[in-house]
């Protein structure tokens, strides 16, 4: 998969790399715009990304491609593997969405769904008592559910696509980053652990948290080491919003979470804007040439989920996954509608204005 990427581009030589964002159970909007994608004749893909949700859709798409029998390269997916594809980012949701007992735990439907009022109050014993006091089994049923969905085995002998699965150091808050050739079920649970919620996972004795807090998703790899000629973020997490300083308990906390979890991606792209804007050498480097030809493109759910309360994130009950795996296939279709036929051939979104929107 060591494409050459200067060289004037045709759709067959011009795969995507994604790089997608976690946010909960929001990332079954990222599963619809997938669902879309994959359902187009001249979508390729190369490499993927992600941290939280977006590493599970990620691993998941991976592993239904290699199931339904592709193993890579510069032509696209057949439409055999896009279908197996599809079917197992379904199955992943839907078992996320029916094996955890969220039906009695919500309220609404939609964009009025919201955690039921009893669970809002059991919840607010996270802010007092660690998930080693309240959970000290460390029972964690969506392991099950990943162990039972994907064939982590399989993934490591032969990956169709390069993955790039961020998990935090738990100790020094440092990215590290799990290759297709090293994922395994505690890689990516380790990539979703919040620590107030969950046991930290443990991999070679070291402790690791929320990939979240180190990338989110992570980017510059895809630059860098997967050699990405054309690069799709898809986002999740919204503005935070305020005009003014936080002055609640609430929502000074509520600050602080969404500003921890944007840092990571704001400073990746202000890296990269800095990067394709610093005057270039003679002769340049390979990354000054990769970065001169890179081609961003966005998926922004962000318009889609800002009305969306953040302890939405935590609601993984299947009409509401649905509900938000049906607004990612829209504007997955609507992208493609758009813009898909420039794939290869120019940029569709401005970094600056990806960065700004990130930053607002």
């Amino acid at each position: 998969m060591n494409w050459s990427f200067w060289r004037p581009s045709s759709r067959a030589t011009a795969p995507l790399s994604l790089a997608l964002q976690g946010g909960g159970a929001h990332g079954a909007f990222t599963w619809g715009v997938l669902d879309a994608l994959l359902t187009q004749e001249d979508f390729r893909l190369h490499a993927l990304s992600g941290a939280s949700a977006g590493a599970m859709n990620a691993v998941v798409l991976a592993h239904g491609l290699l199931q339904g029998g592709w193993r890579g390269g510069p032509d696209a997916p057949p439409p055999s593997a896009c279908r197996a594809a599809r079917a197992a980012l379904r199955s992943f949701w839907h078992a996320l969405g029916t094996r955890l007992p969220f039906g009695w735990a919500t309220t609404g439907e939609g964009e009025s769904t919201s955690l039921a009022p009893a669970v809002r109050a059991a919840l607010r014993w996270s802010q007092w008592l660690s998930p080693y006091q309240f959970n000290p089994m460390g029972l964690d049923p969506l392991r099950q559910i990943v162990e039972d969905q994907i064939d982590f085995a399989a993934l490591r002998r032969a990956s169709p696509v390069e993955l790039f699965v961020a998990t935090t150091h738990a100790a020094t808050g440092r990215l590290r980053l799990f290759r297709e050739h090293e994922i395994t079920a505690d890689a990516l649970l380790a990539s979703a652990c919040l620590p107030n919620l969950h046991h930290s996972v443990l991999i070679d004795g070291q402790a690791y948290w929320d990939g979240g807090f180190s990338a989110n998703p992570p980017v510059w790899p895809l630059v860098n080491s997967a050699h990405a000629s054309d690069l799709m973020l898809v986002l999740l997490s919204p503005p935070t919003g305020h005009a003014d300083p936080p002055r609640t308990a609430h929502d000074i906390r509520h600050q602080a979470q969404e500003l921890a979890f944007h840092a990571p991606l704001m400073r990746e792209l202000e890296w990269l804007a800095d990067w394709r804007d610093a005057p270039s050498g003679w002769p340049a480097s390979a990354r000054e040439r990769r970065l001169r030809h890179l081609r961003l493109h966005l998926v922004d759910g962000r318009a889609h989920l800002a009305t969306l309360a953040g302890e939405t994130r935590l609601i993984a009950h299947l009409p509401f996954l649905e509900h938000l795996r049906a607004l990612g296939e829209a504007a997955g279709r609507r992208w493609w509608g758009e813009h898909g036929r420039l794939v290869g051939r120019s940029s569709t979104v401005d970094l600056a204005a990806v960065w700004e929107g990130v930053a607002a």
